[in-house]
């Protein structure tokens, strides 16, 4: 796909004042993060982030431990908050409309592919009790498929545990970031095509995931 190779300047700028700042103190002390396979996440150039998801913390942690930022998808209602809506747009969110979240994902994380954007999308669309992915869903393999661009494995693991019900503050668990090899896209849009690659993604996802800690 054309586009540029990477972020708005005032992306990254944000990008590494929270990361540094704030995500990166909290991974590496209070949760004591480790984070596998960095390497892997191409310098330049747009890609997907196709990743398992079990808690709210994710996106951020994801977003900070891929070297690049990430945009994710946020709740069309966020946008509506004056101060938050500035703050999470320039870090890259963007709106999506519960009403076609489909139709609306698909066009905004396109645009932010074009824009640089590494985009972050969670393959089963939400959180799952234990960070293992069930039903996956076909969305981050149509992207890849409609803009020939690489998706990219990646597990989150213990985010499940950071959050506990009759706990006011999050629980100092460890968590690990793995990321896995590079996975080209599909051919086509046709459904076996999205099928094989969706089910390709979920099969690394969960093996990196049974690696544990």
């Amino acid at each position: 796909m054309e586009g540029k190779d990477r972020e708005p300047l005032n992306s990254l700028l944000l990008y590494y004042l929270f990361k540094w700042s704030i995500i990166a103190p909290t991974f590496h002390t209070y949760f004591r993060g480790r984070i596998y396979g960095a390497e892997k996440i191409p310098k330049t150039g747009p890609a997907i982030i196709v990743a398992n998801h079990a808690s709210y913390f994710d996106p951020p942690i994801l977003g900070a431990s891929m070297g690049r930022p990430v945009a994710f998808m946020a709740k069309e209602e966020l946008f509506e908050i004056p101060v938050l809506k500035e703050g999470i747009r320039l870090y890259g969110a963007y709106p999506v409309k519960r009403a076609s979240a489909d139709r609306s994902a698909i066009k905004s994380a396109t645009e932010m592919l074009k824009q640089g954007w590494l985009a972050g999308l969670f393959i089963q669309g939400t959180r799952t009790p234990d960070g293992r992915v069930t039903e996956p869903k076909l969305g981050a393999a149509l992207i890849a498929a409609k803009n020939q661009i690489p998706l990219i494995p990646v597990c989150l693991w213990g985010t499940d545990k950071i959050l506990v019900e009759g706990k006011k503050f999050p629980q100092p668990v460890p968590l690990t970031v793995r990321v896995g090899d590079l996975i080209l896209p599909p051919s086509s849009t046709k459904k076996e095509e999205l099928l094989a690659v969706t089910e390709k993604c979920t099969t690394v996802i969960n093996s990196l995931h049974d690696l544990g800690r």
